[in-house]
């Protein structure tokens, strides 16, 4: 074979090669774009993202006072404790409780306590958020529908519930601002 028609076979292969390579990235291109729109779809909306943290401004929340904010659907209780609530829920005896935590394990600031307020039980939404509401034998929270009385932690004390109200996980991002979520 000459040396002419050997320089003709390797430029007709390098053709051939740069060919291929460029048809699979092509398909592979179009496969990604093709495909993109499925994978993308299956992220959280824009609405849904907004949902997953908020922020709690507690500079207008007076001692004694609570307030409810909605997070992920689901009712928050913020209540700024005051002296003799947190003498309370620090003292309380937790070998007699149906699901035992000390009241330092549920809160970061022991003037705040957040919960979830859903009760466990079947998941009412407990009294004891507003001044003139009914707040159980504990002086906590009272869910009327069955009869669960928690306490100034959040803990259950007494009624069907068989845990404590849920604490979301939050952290303050200064003394009177709380971010959860």
């Amino acid at each position: 074979m000459s040396t002419k028609s050997k320089t003709k076979k390797n430029k007709d292969e390098g053709k051939r090669d740069f060919l291929v390579v460029s048809t699979y990235a092509m398909a592979g291109i179009g496969a990604a774009s093709f495909a993109w729109p499925l994978i993308d779809q299956m992220n959280p909306a824009a609405d849904t993202l907004a949902l997953a943290s908020t922020e709690i401004d507690l500079s207008s929340l007076e001692e004694g006072q609570a307030i409810t904010v909605k997070w992920r659907g689901k009712p928050v209780f913020v209540r700024h404790r005051t002296a003799e609530e947190i003498k309370n829920a620090q003292e309380a005896s937790i070998d007699d409780m149906r699901d035992p935590e000390k009241d330092s394990d549920r809160v970061t600031n022991e003037k705040y306590i957040v919960l979830v307020g859903v009760c466990t039980h079947l998941g009412c939404v407990p009294l004891g958020q507003k001044s003139g509401d009914v707040k159980g034998q504990y002086g906590g929270w009272f869910c009327p529908c069955h009869g669960s009385h928690y306490d100034h932690s959040g803990r259950i004390r007494k009624g069907p519930a068989p845990t404590n109200l849920a604490v979301p996980s939050y952290e303050f991002l200064s003394d009177t601002l709380i971010k959860i979520g």
